[in-house]
């Protein structure tokens, strides 16, 4: 079976996760954790780097600093995984939905402003399977009515956005370097991994220092144990962090792998004509951190069972997410019952991704492939 994913730990990982255990640092404090932050964040063009137990609580730690009225709104895509949404709920607010763009699959951003209410907090771009979010007029529309931004890179570990392209002043930007916070996840199939983990990186030195609070249970600096807010225990270990700073190191030989993964799928799939394959924008340099592919119409079968196929000749895949407001949690709150999202519903039961991972080789894609080709003929 040719697995979806599977990591690809090639540098210097055990001998860093080797040091945090010969001299006993293997829990939330330690070298790793502040290079890793520091190194992150640097990286991605910001000042300040929180780390996290996991990418889902990233979310949720960034949603946390607004502060939150109940049902205080937060606009987002309804194509993404529900951490997303699941952060809103948990801080007491309501995500509100919007359908995504039919070629790169990311939030419609035309769609953004119909939906700004006078409850409405903040903006939450997602980033999908490496292509960015077009930001720019998504920016605009967050000074315009005084909205914070909190972007999802979660999926775009160094992919690059041609910011103010109609202009003298075009520049590339990377993903994770857009709004007030931008939340990271190091869950084992991302770029780089440190098994769970994540990132909230940002400019301001207040909001990196309640964040940095809150991941620790609100202790205060000069009396531990008096609480004058309630916090979490979402700390990342040193031996996480040493994962992810070997990882750093390698950083453009990753992106360099999945890029190139990206342009051979489309080289070898580009002929199917039963197929919408991945796109990158000529504004975008994607990262592919999964491949997709949609099945059109006329492919008289849908995802699950061209799935089905697809491992019954030993490729394994895995579905498109199904939109927020197709989720029957949310039907229970007696939300979203009644709005439909075309392309988040087309892509959802027509769309899946491919072995993607960085340990995929040229002769796996190649067999990938060829199997596609092979299920869509019969």
């Amino acid at each position: 079976m040719i697995p979806v994913n599977e990591p690809l730990l090639a540098g210097r990982e055990l001998d860093y996760v080797s040091e945090c255990v010969t001299t006993g640092w293997i829990s939330s404090a330690g070298r790793f954790i502040d290079q890793f932050e520091k190194g992150w964040a640097t990286y991605c063009g910001r000042k300040y780097g929180v780390a996290v137990c996991n990418g889902t609580v990233s979310l949720q730690a960034a949603v946390a600093t607004l502060d939150l009225q109940p049902l205080d709104e937060v606009i987002m895509p309804t194509f993404t995984i529900i951490s997303c949404a699941q952060a809103v709920v948990s801080c007491g607010g309501k995500p509100i939905l919007v359908d995504c763009e039919p070629r790169t699959w990311t939030v419609d951003v035309t769609q953004v402003e119909a939906k700004i209410t006078p409850r409405t907090r903040a903006l939450m771009p997602v980033h999908i399977y490496g292509h960015p979010v077009d930001m720019d007029p998504l920016m605009k529309l967050a000074k315009k009515h005084g909205l914070v931004v909190i972007e999802d890179a979660a999926e775009v570990h160094g992919a690059e956005y041609l910011s103010q392209r109609a202009g003298p002043d075009a520049n590339w930007r990377r993903c994770g370097s857009f709004g007030e916070m931008s939340s990271f996840s190091f869950y084992a199939n991302k770029l780089i991994t440190t098994g769970e983990g994540g990132m909230i990186v940002t400019d301001d030195p207040a909001l990196a220092k309640r964040l940095a609070s809150l991941r620790n249970l609100c202790f205060q600096p000069q009396q531990r144990f008096y609480h004058e807010e309630l916090g979490f225990n979402f700390r990342m270990t040193n031996l996480q962090a040493a994962l992810g700073v070997a990882q750093m190191e390698r950083m453009e030989e990753i992106i360099a792998q999945k890029q190139w993964m990206g342009r051979a799928y489309t080289e070898a799939l580009q002929d199917i004509e039963q197929l919408e394959l991945q796109v990158t924008e000529p504004w975008a340099r994607s990262v592919y951190w999964m491949y997709g592919v949609v099945l059109k119409e006329d492919a008289r079968m849908d995802a699950v069972e061209f799935a089905r196929r697809l491992r019954q000749r030993g490729v394994d895949t895995r579905p498109f997410f199904l939109g927020m407001h197709e989720q029957p949690v949310f039907h229970q709150r007696g939300w979203y019952r009644d709005e439909r999202y075309p392309v988040a519903e087309r892509i959802a039961r027509r769309g899946l991704y491919l072995p993607s991972g960085l340990a995929l080789t040229s002769s796996q894609l190649e067999q990938t492939a060829e199997t596609v080709k092979q299920v869509l003929r019969r």
